[in-house]
């Protein structure tokens, strides 16, 4: 069995031109990853749409139906910065069933990655900085009532604090939220994540990653989760146009392969999704992203999962 990655077509939906989220860039990783042999066709998993009683295990029934009918009122579907169709609803729930498979196969096979996902602006009962439903929360929550996780850590690497999601946890201690972003960076009110790290513009490789090894091990013997939700962010990225931080491409590499050998080698399966990333080069944005595949690839090849 090789890495699990996880894709669909619908993962892209048409935007108008010139808007500033780079939605191509979920089927040029995907041709990427083909391409570059990163992956064969064998080891992409199809995701299904979730059960709507799924989505509602976070999201509230009004908003959850108001955003799937495109019926949300003007200043909501502002908030959210992507124009409503039938399309991104559909590639909204789409992606959200693929996070949820990423999970379920990470407790399988000890390491998945997604080609999506990340949405961790969105709050129970309204979207966000491009964020509709929040893929990690409905993911760990399904885990739950399934009854295949129960104790989960949210590892969120993003450049931006997960607001969300900190906030749909933050009196539950079966799912620990971990955030390390920029301090001066969306969102302007941060809410309390379990432990954030805001860390100062400009920050550089090196520093970055002294800093995630200072919390990383301790985070996982002390939460001993039965899954880590692992965002992905290559937002922190020097050239990013909404990060603020330094990281280098070797930088996010290091990154990757620092958080899934630790994980791994510790016995915590880890579920992947790609979280933000906003270059102007769309290319080399897609190839940051792959960073993770690569990283995953190796890891799980080494510890022969």
């Amino acid at each position: 069995m090789e890495l699990p990655i996880i894709y669909h077509p619908d993962y892209v939906a048409p935007l108008p031109e010139e808007h500033r989220f780079p939605m191509p860039k979920f089927g040029k990783l995907y041709e990427l990853l083909l391409r570059d042999r990163l992956a064969t066709p064998q080891q992409f998993h199809l995701p299904k749409l979730p059960p709507t009683e799924w989505i509602e295990l976070v999201h509230t029934p009004e908003y959850v139906q108001a955003y799937c009918q495109g019926s949300l009122n003007p200043k909501a579907q502002r908030r959210i910065g992507l124009p409503w169709s039938p399309a991104l609803a559909k590639r909204t729930c789409t992606a959200l069933g693929g996070t949820i498979l990423t999970a379920q196969l990470a407790l399988t096979h000890g390491l998945a990655c997604n080609t999506a996902g990340g949405t961790h602006h969105a709050f129970p009962s309204y979207g966000s900085g491009f964020c509709i439903f929040n893929d990690l929360a409905v993911a760990a929550r399904v885990l739950q009532k399934l009854g295949v996780a129960h104790k989960i850590l949210i590892l969120d690497l993003d450049v931006h604090q997960g607001d969300g999601t900190a906030f749909i946890f933050q009196n539950d201690p079966s799912v620990f939220t971990f955030s390390m972003h920029c301090e001066v960076n969306f969102p302007g009110t941060k809410q309390k994540s379990d432990l954030d790290v805001p860390l100062p513009e400009g920050l550089d490789d090196d520093a970055y990653l002294q800093t995630l090894a200072k919390y990383l091990p301790d985070l996982l013997s002390e939460c001993q989760p039965d899954i880590v939700l692992y965002d992905a962010g290559v937002d922190p990225h020097i050239s990013d146009r909404l990060g603020k931080l330094a990281l280098t491409d070797a930088g996010i590499y290091r990154r990757e392969m620092q958080v899934l050998s630790t994980c791994v080698a510790a016995g915590y399966p880890v579920a992947s999704v790609i979280g933000g990333g906003y270059a102007y080069d769309l290319d080399s944005l897609v190839d940051r992203h792959s960073f993770l595949h690569r990283a995953a690839n190796e890891v799980y090849r080494q510890y022969r999962l």
